[in-house]
C-alpha cells in the first residue's frame, strides 16, 4: 500500500524534533504542518495540540519524528526518536531523516500493532509550499463528474487542513512559550501596517456609510416617490436603475456581517474594487469635461447637430412623399402620413430651440454625475440619447401601429375567405359559415387594406431602421455598463499578481527517484484560467436592454409589434 506524506518545504532545514499534522486515513496520507523542537515536555505538547484541535476543529496529532543529521549531538538520537512513538502512540509512526549535506532523504514507518509488521509500505514524499497552500482556494472542476471530481475532493482535504490550521502558524520563534515550532511563519508573523490601519479605520467608516445608506433607502421607499410619474421614471430610466444597483452594492460592502465562505469574501472584494475603478474613471471623465470649457463647446455643437438631424429627416420624408425608388404609392395616404410626420418634426425643432438657452447649464450639472461613477455617466448618456431621439421613437410607434393594424386585419379577412374564424375562448381557428353580405364587405375591406399596405409598410420600414439604429447605440452603451458592473476586477488582479490564490488543481514534479529511497515529488499549484475566473466570480447585473432571441425579434418586426428598449425592474441577469 502506498503511503503519501505531504511535507512543508519550509521545514526541510528545521532542527530535529517531532512532526505534528493530520492523518487522513481514507487516503492513507499524512499532512505535516509543523516541527516541534527539543527540548519539550510531552504533556505540554498534548495540551497544546488539544487547544489547537478545539479552535481549528482539525484532528492534529503527533505523526512521527524528524531528524536533521547536521543538528545531531548524540549517537542515540535516532533511538530516542523511535521511543517517542510509545509516548504519543500513533500508527503508523513516520520517521523522516535528512542525511547531512546529501540531497537524499530516508523515510520509514513503524507499525508495532500491525498484523504484518514485516510488510513495508511504499512511501511517497510530497513537498508543498505551506504559505501558498494556506492562502489559496481550490476551485472545483467545471466538469464535476468522473475521476476529476474524486481527485478534487482528495486535494480539497489537504488544502482544507492547511487553511484551517492558521492558528498553528501564529506562533513564531520569538514567542516565550514552552513549545518551539518550525513552519512558514517561524521567523515572524506576516503582517502589514497599512492593512492593519485600514482595518481599524474601516469600522467607523462602515458604520457611517451604513447610517447614510439606511437614510437614503428610507427616502427611496417613501410615499413621495411611489406616485405615478416618479415611479414610472424610476422604472424606465436606466440612470435610476444603475443608481439603485450601486446602492445595493454599497449595502453589501458596508454590511457588518462577516463573509461565511470564500465566495462571499471574493464577491465583496470584487464589488469594492469595481466601485473604486468606476468612480476613478468617472472622476477622470469629469475632469476632462470641465477642462478647457469642453462643456460649452459641447453645448454649442448640440443644437446644430439636432438641426441637421431634423433637416435630414425632413428630406427623407419629402423623398417618401414623392416616388421613392420609383415605387407607385397611394398618393392620398402618402401625403397624409408625410405631413403628419413633418408637423412632428416642426414641433421637435421648436422644442429644441426653446431649450437652447438652458442646454449649457443642463450639461454642466449633468457632468457632475460622473463623480458617481463612469457607469452612471454612461446610463445618463443613454437616457439623453433616448430623449433627443424621442421624435424618432414616436414615428416608429405610429408606423408600427398602422402596419400592425393592417397585418392583423388582412390575416383576419383572409380567414373569412376560407370560411374560418378565430375562437377567442379556445384560442384556435374554427370553421364558420358567412352569408353573402359578410363576404362582400370582407372582400371590399381586404382589397382596401391590401392596396394601402405598401405605403404603410414603406414608412414602417424606414422608421423601424432608424429606431433599430438608436436601440443598437443604446445597447452598446449598456453592454459597456454591464461589462464594468459584472467584471470581477479584484479576482483578475489576484490571478495576475498572485495566481496561486486561485487554484484549479495541482501538478507534481519529480525531484528524486532512486531504488531504496522514497519517491520525492514537488507539488505545484495550477492557477485558474482567466476564463474560469470570470465565469466563477462574475457579478450579477441589472440589464436594461431587450433579451429577445433573433427569431422572436424577427417575428416582432414582421408583425409590427413594438420593440421596447427597457426591461422591467427586478429582472436580474446572471
Amino acid at each position: 500500500m502506498v503511503l503519501k506524506v505531504f511535507f512543508p518545504s519550509c521545514c526541510s532545514s528545521a532542527e530535529s524534533g517531532i512532526l505534528i499534522g493530520r492523518w487522513i486515513s481514507e487516503q492513507n496520507s499524512a499532512v505535516i504542518l509543523a516541527v516541534v523542537h527539543f527540548p519539550f515536555i510531552p504533556v505540554q505538547v498534548k495540551q497544546y495540540l488539544g487547544e489547537v484541535q478545539r479552535v481549528t476543529k482539525v484532528n492534529v496529532s503527533v505523526l512521527g519524528s524528524w531528524s536533521n543529521s547536521k543538528q545531531e549531538k548524540e549517537e542515540s538520537l535516532s533511538e530516542f526518536l523511535e521511543d517517542l512513538g510509545t509516548i504519543f502512540c500513533h500508527e503508523p509512526w513516520i520517521q523522516i531523516s535528512k542525511e547531512g549535506d546529501s540531497k537524499f532523504w530516508s523515510c520509514s514507518t513503524l507499525q508495532k500493532h500491525s498484523k504484518n509488521p514485516q510488510e513495508e509500505e511504499e512511501i511517497i514524499l510530497v513537498y508543498y509550499d505551506q504559505r501558498k497552500v494556506m492562502l489559496s482556494h481550490l476551485h472545483p472542476p467545471l466538469d464535476t463528474s468522473g475521476q476529476g471530481a474524486e481527485d478534487s475532493s482528495k486535494l480539497w482535504a489537504i488544502f482544507d487542513t492547511v487553511a484551517r490550521s492558521q492558528v498553528l502558524f501564529m506562533t513564531d520563534r520569538y514567542d516565550e512559550g514552552p513549545i518551539k515550532l518550525t513552519h512558514w511563519q517561524s521567523d515572524g508573523v506576516e503582517a502589514s501596517i497599512i492593512v492593519e490601519l485600514l482595518k481599524q479605520a474601516s469600522v467607523p467608516a462602515c458604520m457611517l456609510l451604513t447610517l447614510l445608506l439606511s437614510l437614503l433607502s428610507g427616502l427611496c421607499r417613501s410615499r413621495v416617490l411611489n406616485f405615478w410619474p416618479l415611479s414610472f421614471l424610476w422604472s424606465k430610466l436606466s440612470t435610476c436603475e444603475q443608481l439603485g444597483h450601486r446602492l445595493q452594492h454599497l449595502q453589501v460592502i458596508s454590511s457588518n456581517k462577516k463573509a461565511q465562505n470564500q465566495s462571499q469574501l471574493m464577491r465583496k472584494a470584487n464589488i469594492f474594487v469595481s466601485l473604486l475603478i468606476d468612480v476613478a474613471l468617472g472622476i477622470l471623465l469629469m475632469s476632462w469635461l470641465y477642462r478647457k470649457n469642453r462643456i460649452g463647446h459641447l453645448a454649442d455643437t448640440l443644437i446644430p447637430v439636432a438641426d441637421h438631424v431634423a433637416e435630414e429627416l425632413q428630406d427623407l420624408l419629402q423623398w417618401l412623399m414623392g416616388a421613392p425608388a420609383g415605387l407607385k404609392m397611394n398618393r392620398a395616404l402618402d401625403q397624409v402620413l408625410g405631413r403628419f410626420f413633418l408637423y412632428h418634426i416642426h414641433l421637435w425643432i421648436s422644442y429644441i430651440h426653446l431649450l437652447s438657452p438652458f442646454i449649457e447649464m443642463i450639461l454642466w450639472y449633468v457632468g457632475l454625475s460622473a463623480c458617481l461613477g463612469l457607469t452612471v455617466a454612461l446610463c445618463l448618456l443613454s437616457d439623453i440619447i433616448a430623449l433627443l431621439t424621442f421624435h424618432i421613437y414616436c414615428f416608429y410607434v405610429y408606423g408600427a401601429r398602422l402596419y400592425c393594424l393592417k397585418i392583423y386585419g388582412l390575416s383576419s379577412l383572409w380567414r373569412l375567405f376560407r370560411g374560418k374564424k378565430w375562437n377567442v375562448l379556445r384560442q384556435r381557428v374554427d370553421s364558420c359559415s358567412y352569408d353573402l353580405d359578410q363576404l362582400f364587405i370582407g372582400t371590399l375591406l381586404f382589397t382596401i387594406l391590401l392596396f394601402l399596405l405598401p405605403t404603410t409598410a414603406l414608412y414602417y420600414l424606414v422608421f423601424t431602421l432608424l429606431r433599430l439604429l438608436v436601440v443598437i447605440v443604446q445597447g452598446l452603451i449598456h453592454l459597456l455598463v454591464d461589462l464594468i458592473d459584472s467584471l470581477p476586477l479584484y479576482s483578475l488582479i489576484l490571478r495576475l499578481c498572485r495566481s496561486y490564490r486561485l487554484a484549479a488543481g495541482v501538478k507534481f514534479r519529480v525531484l528524486e527517484q532512486q531504488d531504496g529511497k522514497p519517491l520525492r515529488l514537488l507539488m505545484q499549484i495550477n492557477p485558474l484560467s482567466y476564463g474560469g475566473v470570470v465565469q466563477t466570480y462574475r457579478l450579477p447585473t441589472y440589464s436594461c436592454y431587450p433579451r429577445d432571441s433573433w427569431a422572436s425579434l424577427c417575428k416582432k418586426l414582421f408583425l409590427g409589434e413594438l420593440i421596447y428598449p427597457w426591461k422591467h425592474k427586478g429582472d436580474k441577469q446572471n
